[in-house]
């Protein structure tokens, strides 16, 4: 299912949305944090770019992982596949600093909107959210750099 697209490897086809989409929740995600003003033009982007980024990020780990496997039953230069290996190895990182992202958005998304039915919480509860928002905002820029990164070196730099 992930190792192809129309004959194409699936991973280099998925990373494209992956490159835009999380660093775009990461900014839009502290952008709605700190700046209360702007949460009601923010909020449906957060919103939905809680529930994409994570998808794109899963399915390009899945896809890279196939692509690997694709790599290594074709004989692949070990120096190379160390090179996907430690790539994969931000990839994985990146999945998951954006999940724990996406999930700490929409946390803040539901304590932000005023409803009724969301318990009162002491003051303090969504500036410290807004802080965790922050720092995994960060954690996923800079794994969406070395994961891009990495990749890209794999490729342009004469590894593949």
């Amino acid at each position: 299912m992930f190792r192809e697209i129309n004959g194409l490897p699936g991973h280099i086809l998925v990373v494209h949305a992956v490159v835009v989409l999380v660093p775009l929740l990461a900014l839009l995600a502290v952008a709605y944090g700190v700046l209360p003003r702007w949460r009601s033009r923010l909020g449906w982007a957060v919103a939905v770019l809680a529930v994409l980024a994570p998808i794109f990020a899963f399915v390009a780990t899945e896809s890279g992982e196939a692509f690997e496997e694709v790599l290594e039953e074709r004989g692949y230069p070990a120096q190379a596949l160390e090179k996907i290996h430690e790539h994969s190895e931000y990839g994985e990182n990146l999945l998951w600093f954006t999940v724990g992202l996406a999930v700490a958005a929409l946390v803040l998304l539901v304590l932000t909107s005023n409803h009724p039915r969301v318990p009162q919480l002491p003051r303090w509860a969504v500036p410290a959210l807004i802080v965790v928002v922050a720092v995994l905002a960060a954690f996923a820029l800079v794994y969406a750099y070395l994961t891009g990164d990495s990749g890209a070196q794999a490729v342009w730099g004469n590894t593949l």
